[in-house]
C-alpha cells in the first residue's frame, strides 16, 4: 500500500480521533461494531494487513469475512493480530448451491457463526416469484447443510424483492416460507430502505428472523427502484440522509440484532466513517 495512502490516513485517524469515535460515548448507541469489508474494496488491493491496520485504527472489533483470495487461516492471522473478530462472513450464491462445504470450512478457519448472501441470480429489475421460490428451496437446502456443522445461514435482502405478491411483497414470501431453523436475515438499512421497505417495521413484524445488520444512510432526494442497484456516491455519513436511525436501531436493539456492520460504498469512506460513528454514538435509544 502506497504511503501517501497510509499518511493520509493516520492524519485523518489524527484529526477525527478515530478509536474514541467508537469507545467514548457509552451514553448512547453502545453496541460493538464491525465493519463490511466490502467497505474497503479499493484498499485491500493495495495491501491486505494495511488495510486491516486502518480498520484497527477506527476503533471496528469485528470484520464481516473478506480474505476470499488469501489462505483463509493466513488472513484470520492478520485479523486476529489485530484483535478483529470475524462472527459473520459472506458467500456467493452459486458457490453456497455449488460447494456449500467450502464454505463451512472457511467459515470453520474463521470462527464465523453467520454466512450470508446478498444476491439471487436474476434479470435486473425482474425479480419474481419463481426466482423467490428457487430461493426459498436453495435457502433451505444449504441452510441445513450449514447449521448441521453449528453455522446460521442469512440472506441479506437487497431490495429488488419488494415486487408485490398476495397481500404482501416476494420478501415477505421467502422469509415465510424458509425454515426458521435453517434461514436467517441480514438487514441491509440501505437497500431495505431503497427497494420501498420500512428497516424499522420489518424488524419487529419479523423479530425472530432478523440477527445481523448493516448500518448505511442514503442521500435524500435521489429516484428509489427495485433493481438493488445505484450509485456509490449515493452513500452518505450515517445520520444525514433520509433513514431513520433512531427508530431502526431502537427496533434492532427490541429483537436483539447480534451484530452491526458498518458499510459505505462511497469513495469518502476515510470522511465518512468517523462522522457515521460519532452520529450512532450520539443517539439515546
Amino acid at each position: 500500500m502506497k504511503k501517501t495512502f497510509l499518511n493520509v490516513f493516520f492524519a485523518a485517524a489524527t484529526l477525527f480521533a478515530l478509536p474514541l469515535a467508537i469507545a467514548d460515548n457509552k451514553a448512547g448507541f453502545d453496541k460493538p461494531l464491525g465493519i463490511a469489508p466490502y467497505t474497503f474494496r479499493k484498499h485491500f488491493p493495495e495491501g491486505v494487513a494495511e488495510t486491516l491496520d486502518i480498520i484497527k485504527a477506527m476503533g471496528f472489533v469485528s470484520i464481516e469475512g473478506g480474505g476470499n483470495n488469501m489462505d483463509a487461516r493466513e488472513y484470520k492471522k492478520l485479523c486476529d493480530e489485530r484483535g478483529l473478530s470475524i462472527p459473520a462472513m459472506g458467500a456467493s450464491y452459486e458457490t453456497l448451491v455449488n460447494d456449500t462445504q467450502s464454505i463451512i470450512e472457511r467459515a470453520k478457519i474463521y470462527g464465523a457463526r453467520y454466512v450470508m448472501t446478498a444476491w439471487v441470480p436474476h434479470e435486473k429489475g425482474q425479480f419474481n416469484l419463481d426466482n423467490a421460490k428457487q430461493a426459498v428451496e436453495d435457502f433451505n437446502t444449504f441452510g441445513k447443510k450449514l447449521a448441521d456443522n453449528g453455522i446460521t445461514f442469512t440472506y441479506h435482502a437487497h431490495g429488488y424483492e419488494f415486487h408485490p405478491h398476495e397481500d404482501g411483497t416476494l420478501l415477505d414470501y421467502i422469509i415465510q416460507n424458509t425454515d426458521p431453523r435453517y434461514v436467517s436475515f441480514e438487514m441491509d438499512t440501505f437497500w431495505i430502505q431503497f427497494g420501498g421497505g420500512d428497516p424499522a417495521a420489518l424488524l419487529l413484524k419479523y423479530p425472530n428472523r432478523w440477527k445481523l445488520m448493516h448500518l448505511k444512510d442514503m442521500r435524500k432526494g435521489i429516484k428509489k427502484d427495485m433493481t438493488g442497484l445505484t450509485d456509490p456516491h449515493h452513500d452518505v455519513e450515517i445520520g444525514t440522509g433520509q433513514l431513520d436511525f433512531l427508530a431502526i436501531l431502537k427496533a434492532a436493539e427490541e429483537i436483539g440484532i447480534e451484530h452491526y456492520f458498518i458499510e459505505d460504498e462511497s469513495d469518502r469512506i476515510l470522511e465518512q466513517i468517523p462522522a457515521s460513528i460519532r452520529y450512532l454514538r450520539s443517539l439515546t435509544l
